[in-house]
């Protein structure tokens, strides 16, 4: 059975990736409202291990999508501006 916190990190795994590489403009939800989401689930109670595992994944391909965002904007930027 799962739980609705289960439900909650597979969306946020489905859709955290999507939302993080958005369009030219950028990320169509900035890396502070995942983390903020992810937290959340982090004050949960009664976390499994399983769960907590997974939320740290997440936190860390949130880490990887916010520099590959910034990485990509930073070189639009230049070239640009060259």
């Amino acid at each position: 059975m799962h739980t609705l916190i289960d439900l909650e990190i597979a969306h946020l795994a489905r859709v955290m990736s999507a939302s993080m590489a958005g369009d030219l403009a950028g990320p169509i939800l900035p890396a502070a409202y995942w983390r903020e989401r992810l937290h959340q689930l982090l004050d949960s109670q009664h976390l499994t291990n399983a769960q907590l595992r997974s939320i740290d994944v997440l936190l860390l391909q949130l880490d990887e999508l916010e520099a590959q965002s910034s990485n990509s904007h930073a070189h639009g930027v230049a070239i640009s501006t060259s």
